[in-house]
């Protein structure tokens, strides 16, 4: 009985160690505490001198040019930089996001090559 107690006690504490860690990080991957944020963001794309239209943004990152998502900024910020370093190292890109959180705070976000 006492092993099974230890190891339970043991995970409820990683678990909120974990809770309270993603509350200041600004990715919050491993944890089950429910999101409360709301990401707005607007991903302008340059490549070769020329911008992306909203349709090219798509294709190649999988997430529209103006969307919403229901975590933190760096979540969307991660996808948009690993699926550069990842998927389009022979044809980089330069982004440039701007994103509103919970609707009154702003921020910006410029990744990659210069034209």
């Amino acid at each position: 009985m006492w092993p099974r107690l230890l190891l339970a006690s043991a995970w409820l504490a990683f678990q909120f160690g974990a809770i309270v860690y993603a509350r200041f990080v600004p990715a919050r991957y491993f944890c089950w505490a429910p999101y409360d944020m709301q990401t707005e963001y607007w991903v302008t794309v340059h490549q070769n001198g020329r911008e992306l239209s909203a349709t090219e943004i798509r294709q190649r990152y999988r997430r529209p040019a103006h969307g919403y998502d229901n975590r933190s900024p760096q979540n969307v910020i991660d996808m948009f930089q690993q699926a550069e370093e990842r998927y389009h190292r022979a044809d980089p890109a330069r982004i440039e996001m701007h994103y509103r959180v919970n609707g009154h705070t702003d921020g910006q976000w410029k990744w990659g090559a210069t034209d």
